[in-house]
């Protein structure tokens, strides 16, 4: 037998009734396609990769009894898994700053303004703790002999600033000392050649002061948080349920609509988890995924520039397949032996044939199977 055995050839002869005298026993079995056809459609893609659904089955097609009374083609397009969420724009999630020295905080930049490198971020006993550039955070004191990535950090610092006469390097060398000797003569600090553990914080560029968590003459020590701050360009903050985990990729593209229905290109730069406590006192924790869109795109910036804080959509593409066949998902059956088919029709026959779903998309889905091409006529319920 083949996928394409019509109604006429696999009858008996007895069942040969007019298709009139037929129709309430399709009408019965099409209730039971209109059944599986809504579960699809709710369940959607995570219901089939659930199911181990994937056009298992007969290689034969089955009969069907009378021709459905709707029907659709297989077209061949592009489909997007895409979704929508709620954003907030502003300027990413905000960080907070440390102090890692003993004393009193007499100096304290206001909320909002912006830090750049080499400036004073506050001042512990009237001394400056000053901002410098990069990745990697000050975990010790540098002084000369110590070797590594954070002293080739201080260094491009130092260089950027305007000190020279030492070679950019792992190691921390008596040049490296004298450059810093230098520095710290022109920020009032004592010249010792050495920085000390918490006169310097490193971040990955400028900063915004987002709040302050302490106030001027306040007692400092190391591990008190000082402030809290963010990027100084404008990014989306998304939070999306645990089930959606699979929209948050980094640096995916994502697009993002403004207020005034503008939509501008971004990218998703950081994803976290958090937990969030439960409301009430019987309410169970909840896990939330975090996402941070960054807008670097100048366009992008100049258009968000336009709002200090405003609710956006973000649109994400969970996945896209590439000129692929897709069918309505309503057009899936579920076959009797398992997997998924399709009714094909042509003419007055029908013929129920077995296909592999592949992705679920704006109420489309791919498929693939014997018989199966573009232009192809498929059953449909009403």
């Amino acid at each position: 037998m083949t996928d394409e055995a019509t109604v006429e050839d696999r009858a008996d002869p007895a069942d040969r009734a007019p298709l009139e005298e037929r129709r309430p026993r399709r009408r019965k079995r099409r209730g039971k396609r209109i059944a599986v056809a809504f579960v699809v459609v709710a369940a959607g893609a995570a219901a089939a990769a659930t199911l181990g659904l994937g056009g298992g089955g007969s290689a034969d097609g089955k009969k069907a009894s009378a021709l459905p009374p709707k029907t659709a083609e297989v077209t061949r397009q592009t489909l997007k898994d895409t979704q929508t969420a709620d954003g907030e724009l502003g300027f990413g999630l905000a960080t907070s700053a440390t102090s890692r020295l003993p004393g009193t905080l007499t100096t304290l930049p206001d909320s909002g303004s912006t830090i750049t490198r080499g400036r004073a971020l506050y001042e512990v006993d009237d001394k400056p703790v000053m901002l410098m550039y990069g990745p990697k955070p000050a975990y010790r004191a540098l002084k000369p002999g110590i070797e590594g990535a954070d002293v080739r950090q201080l260094e491009r610092n130092l260089k950027a600033l305007g000190y020279d006469g030492f070679t950019e390097d792992d190691e921390y060398t008596e040049d490296t000392a004298e450059a810093v000797r230098e520095w710290q003569d022109d920020k009032g600090l004592e010249e010792t050649g050495a920085v000390e553990l918490g006169r310097v914080m490193f971040a990955p560029g400028a900063i915004r002061v987002e709040s302050l968590e302490a106030s001027e003459g306040d007692p400092t020590a190391p591990g008190r948080k000082v402030l809290s701050y963010t990027g100084t360009e404008k990014a989306v903050t998304v939070e999306l349920e645990a089930t959606d985990q699979r929209l948050a990729k980094k640096g995916a593209a994502v697009e993002v609509t403004l207020p005034d229905d503008s939509t501008v290109k971004g990218r998703i730069d950081e994803v976290s988890t958090v937990i969030q406590p439960g409301s009430g006192q019987d309410a169970e924790p909840q896990t939330k995924v975090e996402v941070v869109v960054e807008l670097k795109d100048k366009k992008a910036q100049k258009a968000a520039d336009a709002y200090a804080l405003a609710s956006v959509d973000v649109t994400f593409t969970a996945g896209t397949r590439k000129d692929v066949l897709t069918v309505p998902v309503a057009a899936l059956l579920a076959l009797q032996e398992g997997g998924f088919g399709v009714e094909v029709v042509k003419g007055a026959t029908t013929t129920y044939v077995p296909v592999t779903t592949g992705l679920f998309a704006g109420g489309q889905v791919e498929i693939s199977g014997n018989g199966i091409a573009e232009g192809t006529t498929v059953g449909m319920p009403k």
